[in-house]
């Protein structure tokens, strides 16, 4: 086995509920809801090799993205260990937040300073993501002011283009307009083929967890199926929702 380069260890992430009431009755019912606990992670464990692509796969709802989330720092978990070995980790996911009344200039340098990256190293890519972002002179204004796509480019472009060791791609193969698709796609392509990087990549794209992933992860109701080859994992959890579709089907 390679130098490990993430691990997690009885990972619990969960959410409080409250039970459904009236709400003509709100006013008074408020204080007596009872609140229920939602387990999005529950008890996961695993090891990561350096260089690794790992595939996570699962229903919606299974918890894949809450579990990238916990390893990115943004959640913190109920219970559990994560080491990820002194290594810098970024999430490239549509729609974790900037600060609106800054600039996306300033956010650039924001979101890095937050992945841990010195400002020097910050300033040698800055160019690179303003051109790669497509955004020209609508960089320098707020944030607030950018529609989704304009806010989905700048997330897209800092995240894969800021150099950090480990990266957490969950499903941005959507982003813009079809030439900012495809350019993404490539260089998607061009990070999870990148030796150097550790890789866990969110994906319902069957043809690109088989082709591009050394090893899948299937979690469903947020605890591990199945964890290893990537063929053999896949192959179990389209069967299973093979299986899922045909039982879900009415009587007819």
């Amino acid at each position: 086995m390679g130098k490990i380069a993430l691990t997690l260890e009885k990972i619990f992430v969960s959410y409080h509920i409250v039970n459904t009431f009236k709400i003509r009755n709100a006013h008074i019912d408020l204080k007596n809801q009872s609140f229920g606990r939602f387990y999005a992670v529950n008890d996961v464990s695993l090891e990561l090799e350096e260089g690794k692509i790992l595939g996570v796969i699962g229903k919606n709802g299974s918890g894949k993205s809450t579990l990238l989330k916990a390893i990115a720092g943004i959640f913190c978990p109920d219970s559990g260990f994560i080491d990820l070995h002194d290594n810098r980790v970024s999430l490239l996911s549509i729609g974790v937040g900037f600060q609106a009344s800054l600039s996306g200039y300033d956010n650039i340098f924001l979101s890095g300073m937050l992945l841990g990256i010195k400002k020097d190293e910050i300033k040698k890519k800055v160019d690179e993501i303003i051109v790669f972002s497509e955004l020209e002179d609508f960089i320098y204004k707020p944030v607030g002011t950018y529609s989704s796509g304009m806010t989905s480019k700048l997330a897209f472009s800092i995240s894969s283009i800021l150099d950090t060791d480990i990266l957490l791609i969950d499903e941005v193969l959507s982003v813009g307009d079809v030439g900012f698709k495809k350019k993404s796609f490539e260089k998607i392509h061009s990070i999870i083929t990148d030796e150097t990087k550790t890789v866990l990549i969110v994906s319902h794209d069957e043809k690109l967890i088989r082709e591009q992933c050394d090893k899948a992860l299937w979690l469903e109701k947020g605890q591990i199926v199945e964890y290893g080859d990537t063929d053999q994992t896949l192959d179990a959890y389209l069967e299973f929702m093979d299986s899922f579709k045909t039982n879900a089907k009415p009587n007819t």
